[in-house]
């Protein structure tokens, strides 16, 4: 009962991660007449406030002398930090100049982008029906750029910049809040100094468009740790499988909200290139669930047949039934 209670605390914790990485497009705009380079500084200013905040309730430092004593870790954090700066800063500026269903498209082909660096960079071997995605995902592109006129910049930049911040935590493995923490440590200097000459310039938004302004731009930090924090409590409850079919939640309500809320325009072409990533992620959630099922099924069979085994040898040591034993 204890692990069904789990499991489904752990998949609305993901709901809610992945719902607010989804529905955030409707609180960019919100920081206008902000840019997107302030808002992103904020972002990061704020972030450090509340995961420090929450790191000195929950009274987990220890890691902090352990990353100092790492100077690979540090470095990689490094690059997290600079990669996760230019996803964070381009979809602000997407969202905030009415370019949602683009951004939204760099996260549905993220998972293809992310299989096809396993390839380059980490030479995986890719399943028949993984090649078939990537390939379906490369002809969506191609016929995105010809609808667009030009390679749909703002999506593939997206999608590989978080592929590499996720490759990079990969190799790093600490914790989402300790990495986050670390991240927006290592961005609060710039981006301090970035505000601060804001500030001296007269060009500062923060304090001069009311209260309520203000207090907006301060709330991007839990804009920013809130969903991390249900993502991580969701990643230790409910199967990995599990979680790849939620992250489509995200890029399905910023698309949803791009066509729908803030009336985008979508030709024929776009639809067409949309339908192949679509297809694409169709092929791939396929092969992924049937491996997974199959992956189980065969643990199945090798701890049976452990079992079989460890079962035979106490019958041949005479060990299996009670009538084997001495008479008292």
């Amino acid at each position: 009962m204890k692990t069904e209670n789990e499991g489904r605390a752990g998949l609305l914790y993901g709901i809610g991660a992945y719902g607010m990485w989804g529905l955030v497009p409707l609180f960019w705009p919100l920081l206008k007449p902000a840019g997107a380079v302030e808002i992103l500084a904020h972002r990061m200013v704020w972030s450090l406030a509340v995961v420090g905040l929450a790191l000195l309730v929950l009274r987990r430092w220890g890691w902090v002398r352990e990353l100092l004593r790492a100077p690979r870790k540090l470095g990689l954090l490094a690059l997290a930090a600079a990669v996760i700066t230019v996803n964070w800063g381009l979809y602000i500026w997407a969202v905030n100049s009415g370019q949602v269903v683009e951004a939204s498209l760099g996260y549905f082909i993220n998972p293809l982008v992310t299989i096809a660096m396993g390839v380059l960079l980490l030479k995986e071997r890719l399943r028949p029906a993984q090649w078939t995605a990537v390939g379906i995902g490369f002809a969506a592109v191609l016929v995105l750029a010809v609808g667009y006129g030009r390679p749909p910049w703002i999506s593939l930049t997206l999608a590989f910049s978080f592929a590499i911040y996720g490759l990079v935590k990969k190799k790093v493995n600490i914790g989402g809040l300790e990495s986050l923490a670390a991240e927006t440590a290592l961005q609060f200097l710039p981006a301090l100094a970035y505000l601060l000459w804001l500030s001296t310039t007269g060009t500062a938004t923060f304090g001069t468009e009311g209260t309520g302004h203000a207090a907006l731009l301060a709330a991007t930090g839990i804009v920013t740790a809130a969903p991390l924090v249900c993502f991580g409590a969701a990643a230790i409850r409910v199967p990995l499988s599990t979680l790849g079919l939620l992250q489509y939640l995200a890029p399905v309500f910023q698309f949803s909200l791009g066509v729908l809320y803030f009336h985008e325009a979508m030709p024929p072409e776009r639809w067409a290139g949309f339908s192949l990533v679509w297809l694409a992620l169709t092929v791939l959630t396929w092969d992924a669930l049937r491996t997974a099922r199959r992956n189980r099924a065969e643990a199945a069979r090798l701890a049976q047949a452990a079992a079989e085994a460890v079962a035979d040898e106490a019958s041949a040591a005479g060990l299996s039934t009670p009538s084997a034993q001495p008479g008292r």
